[in-house]
C-alpha cells in the first residue's frame, strides 16, 4: 500500500474499536503516525498500539471526554504535543440514545449533542487555531450518518446532531478554505459495529433493513476508513463541504419499516 500519509500525524477520536479503529489502522497502514483517544485507556488500545507499533508508526494514546468542551481543546493541544504537530482531524467519537421523543431526558439530549456536536466544533476551532498560528495546511473528516439526511424515528437527538454537523461542514468549508484547512463528512449507514450489536442479534430485524440496502449486505468498517483515508490525503485537495455516502445505497432507497 502506497504510503499516501508519510511524515503526516493523524488524531482518530474514539478509536477503541469500531469504525475509529478501522480509521487509525488504515491511516497507519498508509504510513501516518496515530495519536489515539477514548475515554479511558483500556486493554484495546494497548491492543491497538501494539499493531500500529509492529507498522513501524509511532502512536500514542491520550484519553479524554470529547463531549467536555475543555477535554476536548486540551486533547487537540496535547495531540499537537505529543509529536510536534498534527495535520489530520478524524472527528469520530459520537453516541446515540434510542427514546421515544416525548420521553427524551435533558441529561439525554445534552450528552448526545455535546458528544456529536458540542465537542466537534470546539475540537475543530482549536485545531483551526493550531493551524492558523503555525500557518499550516489541515484536514478533518467528521463521521455523520445517513441520519444527517433521512429520518431515524426514537433517535431526534441523535438525527438533531447529525444535521447540525452537515451545516456546520458546509459553513466551515467556505470560512477555512482561505486558511488551506479542508473539511468533509463521511456518513456511514448500516455498518458491523458493537453499537449495531443488537440488530445483528436480531434476525427478523436485520432482514427488515438488508430489504433497504440495494447491496444486501451491512458494511465493515474498513469501507469507512477507506473513505476517510480517501477524504485526508492529497488526492482530495479539490474537496471540501461535501458529506460522502457509505451506505450501499441505502440513503435514497430508505422506508422505514
Amino acid at each position: 500500500m502506497m504510503n499516501r500519509f508519510e511524515n503526516k500525524i493523524a488524531l482518530v477520536t474514539g478509536s477503541s474499536q469500531g469504525i475509529g479503529e478501522a480509521c487509525a489502522l488504515r491511516l497507519a497502514k498508509e504510513g501516518a503516525d496515530i495519536i489515539l483517544n477514548g475515554r479511558k485507556f483500556d486493554e484495546r488500545g494497548e491492543e491497538l498500539i501494539a499493531e500500529i507499533e509492529k507498522m513501524g508508526r509511532r502512536v500514542k494514546f491520550l484519553a479524554a471526554d470529547v463531549s467536555k468542551t475543555k477535554d476536548v481543546i486540551k486533547l487537540i493541544d496535547d495531540a499537537v504535543a505529543v509529536f510536534g504537530s498534527l495535520d489530520i482531524l478524524v472527528n469520530n467519537a459520537g453516541l446515540e440514545k434510542k427514546a421515544d421523543f416525548w420521553e427524551v431526558t435533558e441529561e439525554d439530549y445534552d450528552i448526545v449533542m455535546d458528544t456529536n456536536l458540542k465537542g466537534i466544533f470546539f475540537g475543530i476551532q482549536a485545531f483551526v487555531k493550531y493551524c492558523k498560528r503555525e500557518k499550516r495546511a489541515g484536514t478533518i473528516i467528521n463521521m455523520s450518518s445517513v441520519h444527517e439526511e433521512i429520518v431515524f424515528p426514537h433517535f431526534s437527538a441523535y438525527c438533531a446532531s447529525k444535521g447540525a454537523m452537515k451545516m456546520l461542514t458546509r459553513n466551515l468549508a467556505t470560512e477555512l478554505a482561505p486558511l488551506n484547512i479542508r473539511i468533509n463528512n463521511v456518513a456511514p449507514g448500516a455498518v458491523t459495529t458493537p453499537i449495531n450489536q443488537d440488530l445483528l442479534n436480531n434476525k427478523e430485524q436485520l432482514e427488515k433493513l438488508l430489504d433497504n440496502i440495494p447491496m444486501r449486505r451491512m458494511g465493515k468498517v474498513e469501507d469507512v476508513a477507506a473513505v476517510v483515508a480517501f477524504l485526508a490525503s492529497d488526492e482530495a485537495g479539490y474537496v471540501t463541504g461535501s458529506t460522502y455516502f457509505v451506505d450501499g445505497g441505502l440513503t435514497y432507497h430508505y422506508e422505514e419499516q
